[in-house]
């Protein structure tokens, strides 16, 4: 399954101002959506180096929600008992 990765959070983190809080809309094929923020330190980074610190951060978490929900939606046909 495909994700799709939108930043809805950009910003100073509010308990640590070091950190750049960002926050991700992850959403699946299905149509299913996880909302997750990280932080991470921001230093001299760039914003791009600052939104892959915060996915790799997220990625384990991003990886089992999408898991399990692998197969919300899906339509179960209980007479071939696969899913159509």
């Amino acid at each position: 399954m495909a994700l799709t990765y939108q930043i809805d959070k950009y910003e100073v983190d509010s308990e640590d101002d070091t950190k750049t809080k960002v926050g991700f809309k992850v959403t699946n094929d299905s149509g299913n959506v996880l909302i997750i923020d990280k932080s991470v330190t921001t230093g001299s980074n760039t914003a791009e180096q600052i939104v892959t610190a915060a996915q790799a951060d997220a990625q384990d978490e991003i990886n089992a929600w999408d898991n399990a929900t692998a197969n919300v939606g899906r339509t179960w046909n209980p007479e071939t008992n696969e899913f159509e």
